[in-house]
């Protein structure tokens, strides 16, 4: 009967399309009618998508706080207004019991039919001017002597989604008046509007899911009673359609995400626990949060709160939320002297945000808050509650790095106003509406729902455990591309240990290669070199940390196109039994980072055959001091021949061990002289009966980085250094204040000093002696150093004085620099011209061959033609 109707009324036809989709019968909400639909999987598959920006339903649902009538209409089978064109007509058909029939107008199911119908409704509502049937789109419109109609305004200043179609107005007349232009517009469209399912003149109408009316809106899912009844998911589908139900109303659940967190551990989970087993004690007990969760989110969405509508003269208040896994945020308003809620935010912390602090996971809400409610909060004065008073902070420190830093340039374009409050203290607002819950009484119903979220945690990768002597292949890799050109090279060395020789080498070069791909395709030709050798041990190094972590499982591969590359080398990887990867700098793996570049530098790639450039590669590894350190135990043996000299000792010299021993009783002496010397001794020693509670604490924050030797020395021992056998060669001999000004003579002034300058000096002294603030000391010191003033020269060249030059707009002034006798490149280039523009530090440099009294000009007019605005040049 429905095919028969659907004949006649010409909307489909008898086909001889070589498609086929199958239909799938569905009965309508009445019992009785069915309703048609095509299952277009395949073709939907193959079908380029149509680009055109739908609407955002919470876009369709603001501006509303003025509004008192309401229509909500929804158009009669919309996409059968548009026509098919003979190629849609054969793609679109679909085969039944009575044959193979094909759309004559777009039918339901198609991918871009949304797309091509929301496009209509907008030319319609916004007033758009419809080309007649047979007329190209440049037509002239004076071609038949009289002028088109002008295009009319926007009948009702808001879009529509898709087929509904939301009609408000502040009075009866205003309502009434879009309704007239709505219906000649759709008259002029060829639009229909279904007037059963529309509903006419309301204070109160059902749109998109939400329930609006003058006082607010709230959700109003289609079978409240069925969702209700709804028992816990057992499959992992059934889980994520009940995660994507919530979604639609999550602004609706006031800490959403805090309490959804388990569920979503639910739903990444890959193993579904079978009915009858017997679970872990963890498992059980993950599984019956879960279930309480599922609970009382249902409680939730049954009882949702009615959101205010934003309203713009009103100012906008915002209270923050965070704890362990999650943070929220409610944008609130006040209304009769009540604050009452204008929407819900929240979500679940990423695994490296697991690791912030309490106070930063409250920065991260209300940035989510700032993101989500752009377009309601921007210009406007915001009060902020928070419990903590870190907000303020970031708002008047400077100087911030970091993510501090990030949060505090995001948050400079706002005017806030943060009130800090503690636990319990949320009356500092006036009145919060029953629908708000203090974060105390959060606190306390999340304790027993609490996922048992983990913050991701860095992996120490430890070199592996090579023997000296030990039988296996080390495959080390590297490769990077080009951002302009949009080309990559990679390159890969198969060693041969113990002898460390090179087995193969290779190199390689591809278009269109991002930096991702460049280190994938690496490794998969480090497996192409060693598809020839013996299954057994083998050894990957690289500099690529992204793919050895992800090589190792301890972060995601995300996107699609590594995704591909990452499955190929796990499908190589099992054929090999035993295997490690180890993260390396490229500093120790230079032999192919020296292949990569060269690859990348001439866009082709090589094999190495000669003996020659194999030998160079030999010489450029360092990975055997990563792979196989030097034990500590190791003997060298070493070969020594003797001869027989006879000197005579220099008169009335001093004896080594005098002097030495004078010397460490004057340093001693002096360092028992000072006070603060003599307590952090006296703390090493384990003797604190003579410090006090102050003196104590003090010493015992710096006590880890100094220690006491056998006379009673005090040195200075740095903590950077990981193994105890090193510290003895970097330990310095801590010098009191009487006697640094001796050693600075002696450093700097006297002959062996030279009167070097202060990085020298400064460096000389550090080798083996410490005193705080060193550095500063060696820099007055030397600054104030008479023979050091007095003693340098004029310059040969004074130079012409650019007097008080003033720049006051971009390349007005613009100084220069020549740099040359610079290593040569690939290309050749041995000098480097640096052009700085002073105003905005904006610094342009170009490298070139060596140049000649010619050769400098032409670069010098080139980029002076690049950026002089006729201001002056000064030359450095």
């Amino acid at each position: 009967m429905l095919i028969k109707e659907l004949l006649s009324a010409t909307i489909i036809a008898p086909s001889i399309s070589p498609w086929a989709s199958p239909i799938v019968v569905i009965i309508k909400a009445n019992g009785v009618d069915i309703r048609l639909c095509i299952d277009y999987q395949v073709v939907n598959r193959m079908t380029r998508l149509t680009v055109y920006p739908m609407p955002l339903i919470n876009d369709l649902l603001e501006d509303l706080d003025k509004v008192l009538w309401y229509c909500s209409l929804d158009m009669a089978s919309g996409f059968w207004v548009v026509s098919m064109t003979p190629r849609a007509r054969l793609i679109s058909a679909f085969i039944t019991p009575f044959g193979l029939f094909e759309w004559a107008r777009m039918p339901f199911g198609l991918k871009n039919a949304p797309q091509i119908y929301q496009r209509i409704v907008d030319n319609a509502l916004y007033g758009h001017m419809r080309i007649k049937p047979g007329q190209d789109k440049t037509v002239d419109v004076f071609e038949e002597g009289e002028p088109e109609p002008e295009p009319k305004p926007s009948v009702l200043g808001r879009r529509s989604y898709v087929d509904d179609i939301l009609v408000s107005g502040d009075t009866w007349d205003s309502m009434c008046n879009k309704v007239k232009n709505l219906l000649d517009v759709c008259e002029r469209w060829n639009l229909s509007i279904s007037v059963a399912k529309s509903h006419w003149g309301r204070r109160k109408v059902t749109y998109l899911g939400h329930q609006v009316s003058t006082d607010g809106w709230e959700a109003k899912p289609k079978d409240l009673e069925a969702f209700s009844n709804l028992p816990f998911p057992t499959k992992l589908k059934s889980m994520q359609s009940f995660l994507g139900s919530l979604n639609y109303y999550s602004r609706f659940i006031e800490d959403f995400a805090v309490y959804a967190a388990i569920l979503y551990e639910l739903r990444e989970s890959t193993e579904e626990p079978e009915e009858g087993t017997a679970l872990a004690d963890e498992e059980r007990d993950r599984w019956t949060r879960a279930m309480n969760v599922f609970t009382k989110l249902k409680a939730k969405i049954i009882s949702t709160p009615i959101l205010k509508h934003f309203d713009p003269g009103r100012a906008p208040v915002i209270v923050l939320y965070a704890n362990k896994w999650a943070i929220s945020a409610a944008l609130m308003q006040k209304h009769g002297g009540v604050y009452w809620p204008v929407t819900f935010t929240s979500r679940t912390l990423k695994a490296n945000e697991l690791n912030y602090g309490i106070v930063d996971k409250e920065v991260l809400a209300f940035l989510r808050t700032l993101d989500v409610c752009y377009s309601q909060l921007v210009t406007r004065s915001i009060k902020v509650l928070s419990r903590f008073s870190t907000l303020a902070w970031l708002l008047k420190s400077s100087g911030l790095d970091g993510r501090l830093g990030r949060w505090a340039a995001l948050l400079s374009g706002w005017t806030l106003e943060i009130t800090k409050c503690s636990k319990g203290e949320e009356e500092i607002l006036g009145a919060i509406a029953a629908s708000i819950t203090p974060p105390a009484e959060v606190d306390e119903a999340l304790m027993a729902i609490a996922p048992k979220k983990q913050p991701r945690k860095m992996i120490a990768m430890t070199p592996p455990n090579v023997e000296p002597e030990e039988s296996l292949l080390v495959a080390s890799f590297d490769g990077s591309a080009r951002v302009k050109h949009a080309g990559g090279a990679y390159s890969a060395i198969l060693w041969k240990l113990p002898e460390w020789t090179i087995l193969e080498a290779k190199s390689e070069h591809q278009p269109d290669l991002t930096v991702n791909e460049a280190e994938y395709r690496e490794l998969l030709l480090c497996f192409n070199l060693l598809s020839t050798q013996a299954r057994g041990r083998v050894v990957f190094c690289g500099d690529s940390n992204l793919v050895i972590r992800q090589m190792r499982g301890e972060i995601d591969c995300k996107a699609p196109g590594l995704q591909l590359l990452r499955q190929k080398t796990l499908n190589q990887l099992r054929s090999w039994p035993k295997y490690d990867f180890v993260h390396v700098k490229r500093e120790w793996n230079q032999s192919v980072d020296k292949l990569a570049s060269a690859a990348l530098q001439r866009e082709e790639g090589e094999i190495v055959t000669a003996e020659e450039e194999r030998q160079d590669l030999i010489t450029l590894n360092r990975l055997h001091e990563i792979l196989q350190p030097r034990s500590a135990r190791s003997v060298t043996h070493v070969n020594a021949i003797t001869r027989c000299v006879r000197r005579t000792p220099p008169p009335a010299a001093m004896d080594e061990s005098i002097v030495r021993r004078i010397r460490s009783q004057r340093i001693k002496q002096a360092q028992d002289e000072e006070k603060w010397i003599v307590d952090l001794k006296a703390y090493l020693n384990g003797d604190l009966n003579g410090l006090s509670k102050e003196e104590a604490k003090a010493c015992s924050k710096i006590a880890a980085t100094y220690e006491v030797d056998k006379d009673g020395l005090l040195f200075y021992c740095p903590r950077t250094l990981t193994r105890d056998e090193d510290r003895d060669d970097v330990v310095r001999l801590v010098m009191p204040e009487s006697l640094q000004q001796d050693f600075l003579h002696h450093y700097h002034t006297s002959l062996e000093g030279g009167h070097q300058g202060v990085g020298r000096t400064y460096r000389r002294i550090r080798t083996h002696f410490h005193w705080r603030n060193l550095y500063r000391s060696v820099q007055r010191y030397v600054g104030e150093c008479t023979d050091c003033e007095t003693g340098k020269g004029k310059p040969t060249d004074q130079g012409r004085s650019p007097g008080n030059v003033q720049d006051t707009y971009p390349f007005q002034v613009i100084s220069m620099d020549h740099i040359p006798s610079l290593p040569k490149s690939f290309k050749g280039n041995t000098e480097l011209l640096i052009w700085a523009d002073l105003f905005t530090g904006y610094v342009i440099a170009k490298r070139s061959p060596r140049l000649d009294h010619r050769g400098e000009p032409k670069w010098w007019r080139k980029t002076t033609r690049n950026v002089s605005s006729g201001g002056s040049v000064q030359v450095k």
